[in-house]
C-alpha cells in the first residue's frame, strides 16, 4: 500500500494535531482501529484524544485567530490555492485512501479529493471578494461602510461517508474568511483526516504558520458533546442523521452558537409516461447504488407511472445484474461495501420490515461474500406510506 506511506500514515498513529504538534501518541485514552470494510481487516491504529489534548487544541486556535485574521485575505486566499497544488500532487494517493478506508470505489474516491480541490480554488476567488457596502450618512462630510469580520474557531464534525470533501467545503472557506478550524472526523474513517492534516501542514509551515487547521480523534462521544456545548467555537458545522442534527442544533443554539446542519435525506425519482428510459436508468441506478447508497442524496424512492412500470422495473433489474461489486480499488468495480458490520445488520433490518409490512423483494436482498460489508444493491416494492419507506435508510 504505497499510498500510505505518501500519506505518512503509519502502523499506529497520534489521533490529535494540536496546532503546533501531533499528540496522542502513547496510548493513554485506548485506541481506536481503522477497519478497511472490504476485508473487514485492521488497517491501522489511531490513539484517542483526551480533555488535555481538546483544551489544548482550543487555547492555540484561539491565540492562532487573533494573527491568521489580521493577515490579509488574499494572503490566505494564496495559502489555500497551495494547499489545492499539494492536493493535486497527492490525489491519486488521498483517493486511494479514502477508497480503502471508507468502501466507495476508486473513481468517487478521487472525485472527493477533487471536490476538495474545486472548492479551495472557489475560496481563492472568495477571498478577493470580501466586500462591504458603502453608503451616505445623515451626518454632513460623513459616509457609512460595512465590514465583515471573522467569528474566530469553526468547528466541523464529519462523517464517514465523504471523509475529506465535506471538511473541506466547511475549511477552506472558513479559512479564506479568516477564521481557525478545528475538525473532529468520524471515527470510521480517522486516517482520511490523518493524511489531508499533513498535507495541510506541510503548506502552512512553508508559509510560517502552524495551527489554522486542527484536530482532534476519538472513538467515544465525551469530547465531542464538550466540543458542541464549548462557548468558544461560535459555529459548528455537523453532517449526519436528522436524529443527531436536532441534538446538535438544540445544543448549540442553547448557548446562542450557530450551526450548520447537512442532514438526512430520503430522496424520490418520479418516472412518468413520457419519460425517456435511456436517460432516467442509468440516473436511478447511480443515483441509488453509488457509495453502496451510503449518501444523503441517494435515490431511495421511485415512483413509476402504471403505464411503463414494469418496463421500468425489468430495464432495472438488468441493470442491477450488470454492476460489478467487489474491490473499491480494482477500477473495474462499480459497487464496494457497506462502511462496517453494523450498516449491514441495518440492511437487512431495512428488509425485513419491508416483507413484514407485506413489500416484495424485486432483486438482491442478500450479502455477499464471508469476509467484508459486500451486499446485493436491492429492489423492493413497496407503499410509500409505509414507516420504512418514510426513514432513511442509510445503504
Amino acid at each position: 500500500m504505497n499510498f500510505l506511506q505518501e500519506l505518512n500514515i503509519s502502523l499506529e498513529n497520534p489521533g490529535v494535531y494540536t496546532g503546533t504538534e501531533w499528540r496522542a501518541k502513547e496510548n493513554i485514552n485506548g485506541q481506536l482501529d481503522s477497519i478497511c470494510p472490504a476485508t473487514n481487516t485492521v488497517i491501522s491504529s489511531v490513539n484517542n484524544s483526551t480533555t488535555i489534548d481538546y483544551e489544548e487544541i482550543i487555547t492555540h486556535s484561539q491565540t492562532i485567530f487573533d494573527e491568521w485574521r489580521e493577515v490579509p485575505a488574499p494572503k490566505r486566499g494564496e495559502i489555500i490555492r497551495l494547499i489545492a497544488e499539494e492536493l493535486r500532487k497527492h490525489k491519486d494517493a488521498l483517493g486511494s485512501l479514502v477508497s480503502f478506508e471508507m468502501g466507495k470505489i476508486k473513481q468517487e474516491g478521487d472525485g472527493e479529493v477533487q471536490e476538495m480541490i474545486d472548492i479551495a480554488d472557489f475560496a481563492v476567488g472568495q477571498s478577493r471578494m470580501l466586500y462591504g457596502k458603502t453608503m451616505h450618512s445623515e451626518r454632513s462630510k460623513h459616509r457609512m461602510y460595512e465590514q465583515w469580520h471573522p467569528l474566530g474557531i469553526v468547528g466541523v464534525i464529519t462523517a464517514f461517508n465523504f471523509p475529506v470533501a465535506v471538511w473541506a467545503w466547511n475549511a477552506f472557506i472558513a479559512a479564506a474568511a479568516g477564521n481557525t478550524v478545528v475538525w473532529k472526523p468520524s471515527p470510521k474513517t480517522p486516517l482520511c483526516a490523518i493524511a489531508v492534516q499533513n498535507i495541510c501542514n506541510k503548506v502552512f509551515e512553508e508559509q510560517g504558520y502552524k495551527g489554522i487547521f486542527s484536530l482532534f480523534i476519538e472513538s467515544n462521544n465525551d469530547l465531542v458533546t464538550k466540543f458542541i456545548r464549548d462557548t468558544r467555537v461560535p459555529l459548528i458545522s455537523f453532517t449526519g442523521s436528522s436524529a443527531v442534527g436536532k441534538k446538535v442544533a438544540t445544543a448549540v443554539s442553547s448557548r446562542l452558537g450557530k450551526s450548520l446542519l447537512e442532514l438526512s435525506g430520503n430522496n424520490a425519482v418520479i418516472v412518468d409516461e413520457s419519460a425517456d428510459l435511456n436517460l432516467a436508468i442509468p440516473a436511478i441506478v447511480f443515483g441509488a447504488i453509488g457509495t453502496a447508497g451510503q449518501r444523503c442524496t441517494t435515490t431511495r424512492r421511485l415512483f413509476i407511472h402504471r403505464s411503463i412500470y414494469d418496463q421500468v422495473v425489468e430495464k432495472l433489474i438488468h441493470a442491477y445484474q450488470q454492476i460489478r461489486i467487489g474491490d473499491p480499488l480494482n477500477t473495474d468495480t462499480l459497487m464496494g461495501p457497506l462502511i462496517d458490520q453494523v450498516a449491514v445488520k441495518k440492511f437487512f433490518e431495512a428488509i425485513s420490515k419491508v416483507c413484514d409490512a407485506g413489500g416484495k423483494i424485486l432483486y438482491g436482498g442478500e450479502k455477499l461474500a464471508d469476509s467484508g460489508n459486500f451486499v446485493m444493491p436491492t429492489l423492493a416494492q413497496a407503499e410509500n406510506h409505509w414507516d420504512i419507506v418514510q426513514q432513511e435508510t442509510f445503504g
